[in-house]
């Protein structure tokens, strides 16, 4: 017989909980939304209409009492770790939304804690699962370009309606949460850092652009860049070089855009995650471009994973200490806008011997949305 779904309860119901996560909970197998915090009345009215069979709690402790089995913390960034400590404290397995932390040494304590009572905890890196990236990783991993040289990523939006999104601590810890996890997912850890930030106008004290160069333990440069006001068209979201061949990937699955318009996977259908033909990435070499197949992008599947290891049948879909090590190089990278130094993780006082390859990248137009060379 199968095992009964594993009901997991949501902490949030603002646009996280009730866009990105919820359908995708709702969706993913052997998952099944357990219950809801959530305290405004607005929010109450909107899960009431979206979900008016879900149990609703005031309280994380009262949640608990509804028999959940895991639960999922989708707040403000400010909140994360006081509830992903009130979590482990009730013994419950806990997702927390990313950025995990304001910094590695809040991260790492809160790790350890969760470790230390013998509590799950992973960190919600569903970019993992984006289309573009499963492709780069599965052309990188065949071995197709040679050996890589360097690696470029890009995260960028035009500027939103709404304003800056603040409540994620700025671009470099919001949009660099992921594309460090991303750049160190593929090519490992990261000897050396040097960053530039640019500073949201109106002296609001967030950045809204970032440009991260990385030197990877393994001889990978990667080039990140993050950009939550890009003005004019969208840059291609991965390129990468090898000794033999270049690979470059347009853009992402749409899971965002869809989630936004509340498309979920129960309305696509097959369709979810898919990439059109016309949007594929492709692989050059001597002049001549071969189209690379899309991988298929499903965010629901990190869930599905949690699922797995909250009943013990496998490891946390993220490995906790990936968000630990993501972080000290995002805190190496804040060091590094500030100082103008190369630093390296986890010792961001301290200046490294590799200086920035000039050759490599244009750090002083990177920001100005010039593709680095």
């Amino acid at each position: 017989m199968s095992a009964p779904p594993v009901r997991i309860g949501l902490v949030g119901y603002g646009k996280g909980g009730r866009l990105f996560h919820a359908p995708l909970i709702r969706h993913a197998q052997g998952c099944m939304l357990g219950g809801i915090v959530v305290r405004s009345p607005e929010r109450r009215a909107a899960l009431a209409a979206d979900f008016p069979d879900v149990p609703v709690a005031a309280t994380l402790a009262e949640l608990a009492e509804t028999g959940v089995d895991a639960v999922v913390v989708t707040t403000p960034l400010d909140s994360h770790l006081p509830l992903v400590r009130e979590a482990v404290e009730l013994g419950l397995p806990v997702v927390c939304d990313k950025p995990f932390a304001p910094d590695a040494t809040m991260a790492r304590e809160t790790v350890l804690a969760a470790e230390h009572a013998g509590v799950l905890l992973t960190v919600y890196q569903n970019r993992r699962w984006d289309a573009d990236f499963r492709t780069v990783q599965q052309v990188v991993t065949a071995g197709a370009l040679g050996e890589v040289l360097l690696f470029e990523s890009r995260m960028e939006q035009p500027p939103q309606p709404e304003g800056l999104p603040v409540t994620g601590g700025g671009a470099l810890l919001d949009l660099g949460s992921h594309a460090m996890d991303q750049a160190m997912h593929l090519f490992g850890p990261v000897r050396s850092v040097y960053a530039e930030v640019r500073m949201a106008p109106g002296g609001d004290g967030f950045d809204e652009r970032f440009f991260v160069a990385l030197r990877h333990d393994g001889g990978v440069t990667s080039h990140v860049t993050g950009n939550w006001a890009r003005q004019g068209e969208v840059g291609s979201r991965f390129r990468v070089d090898g000794a033999h061949a270049t690979l470059i990937v347009p853009d992402d699955d749409g899971q965002t855009a869809r989630l936004t318009a509340s498309r979920t996977p129960e309305t696509e259908g097959a369709a979810w995650g898919t990439v059109p033909e016309s949007r594929w990435g492709a692989v050059h070499r001597g002049g001549v471009a071969v189209p690379v197949p899309s991988q298929r992008g499903d965010w629901s599947a990190f869930y599905t994973g949690f699922a797995r290891a909250v009943r013990g049948d496998g490891p946390p879909p993220v490995d906790p200490w990936d968000a630990v090590t993501s972080l000290e190089v995002l805190d190496a990278a804040r060091a590094s806008a500030a100082t103008g130094q190369v630093l390296e993780p986890g010792a961001t006082g301290r200046r490294t011997t590799a200086p920035v390859d000039p050759s490599r990248a244009s750090v002083g137009s990177a920001l100005e949305g010039d593709r680095p060379s």
